[in-house]
């Protein structure tokens, strides 16, 4: 690699400061692909570690990457269907609310809760606003070509959180006609708990438009890891029960419950989201968003405390490219090296962590290895 070039201009200049050792990484890492050992892709991590206050952690790459956050917002999002009182007045479950939050596989549990969430607050499917796509799952879209069947706005991996928010709309009194718009009185509702749960004021939370149809927020990925600590948090703060708190607090330890007790309806089969709350059974949210983000939400324990945190802590992670496999891969290393899950969990996300690279006549020909260390 060639040298500096140098110049007058240059010389002339004073040193710079060194950076002090405790100001956050921001080095740049990578989920590396490779196939006989030629490299092929390099995937670029950004990672953010906070407890619930904000405070940064743990830090790979720029903690700080203004990070459209797509489904990794519902959980967020989920809050004002909570507080907009449709849970009481259309008798929406635990699921529902755990459906709410999902990015499904469009497997029939998740399109029939959905369709039962928009006839318990009187909507159509007519009204949903997220039009509609093939399932996540290859298999699943195999099923629904040998089966005639032409996926409608309620197979949409999102359809859950819309019908969520068509009842919400309701509940609140106000029309479902453009409820998805970002001038909506339910988004407004949204725009608020957005900034709230990441510690910013509302002009400082900027938006664009999901593929749902919906908007979707884009903030600092540090404020996102901070929006998780405070679910994680609140459900810890529910459970001790000894001190007072809001009813937020409990709305948002009530979210949190409900994805880790239903994590196969956040996602389903085969997917991460789901494998993993399931194994750390109570004590761990995660929800993916679309190119490559994702949040998870994980409650006090020693492990937390020996990193620093008060309490709870949330992870925000970022693959530049936008690849889903190169994020799963680093997932599980970084739980690892921070020693957050058991060894039992670690076995179970094994398959995501060591993931090979196969052709079409099944020949593994590569696989994907993080060479970050945080």
């Amino acid at each position: 690699m060639p040298g500096p070039v140098h110049d007058d201009a240059h010389a002339a200049q004073a040193p710079p400061t060194p950076i002090p050792k405790l100001l956050p990484s921001r080095d740049i890492q990578y989920v590396i692909t490779n196939r006989n050992g030629i490299v092929e892709d390099r995937h670029e991590i950004h990672v953010a570690i906070t407890d619930a206050t904000g405070k940064l952690i743990r830090s790979i790459g720029d903690y700080d990457r203004l990070t459209l956050i797509r489904s990794a917002a519902k959980p967020m999002q989920a809050l004002a269907i909570v507080e907009s009182g449709a849970m009481d007045k259309y008798g929406l479950d635990e699921a529902d609310l755990a459906l709410s939050c999902a990015s499904h596989n469009s497997e029939a549990r998740h399109v029939d809760r959905a369709r039962a969430i928009l006839e318990k607050a009187g909507n159509q499917e007519s009204d949903l606003a997220c039009g509609g796509h093939p399932s996540i799952l290859p298999q699943i879209n195999k099923a629904w070509a040998q089966d005639g069947i032409t996926p409608t706005a309620v197979f949409s991996n999102c359809s859950g959180k819309h019908s969520g928010m068509l009842a919400a709309t309701r509940a609140i009194g106000e029309s479902t006609d453009q409820y998805h718009e970002f001038q909506h009185p339910i988004q407004k509702r949204i725009q608020e708990i957005m900034a709230y749960a990441a510690g910013l004021d509302e002009d400082q939370v900027k938006w664009g438009v999901d593929g749902c149809n919906m908007a979707t927020p884009a903030m600092p990925l540090s404020c996102l890891a901070k929006s998780f600590a405070m679910f994680a948090d609140a459900a810890d703060i529910v459970d001790r029960n000894d001190a007072p708190f809001g009813q937020r607090t409990k709305d948002m330890a009530r979210i949190f419950n409900a994805m880790t007790s239903y994590p196969e309806l956040v996602a389903g089969e085969e997917r991460f989201c789901s494998i993993f709350m399931r194994a750390c059974k109570g004590q761990a949210i995660g929800k993916i968003g679309a190119a490559a983000c994702y949040g998870i939400g994980m409650r006090g324990s020693e492990a937390t405390k020996a990193l620093g945190a008060t309490g709870a802590i949330g992870i925000a992670v970022k693959v530049e490219s936008g690849d889903l496999d190169a994020l799963y891969c680093a997932l599980p290393e970084i739980l690892q090296q921070l020693s957050l899950v058991s060894k039992e969990v670690l076995e179970t996300l094994e398959p995501f962590h060591v993931k090979t690279i196969s052709n079409t006549a099944g020949q593994k020909t590569g696989k994907y290895t993080p060479y970050i260390t945080i």
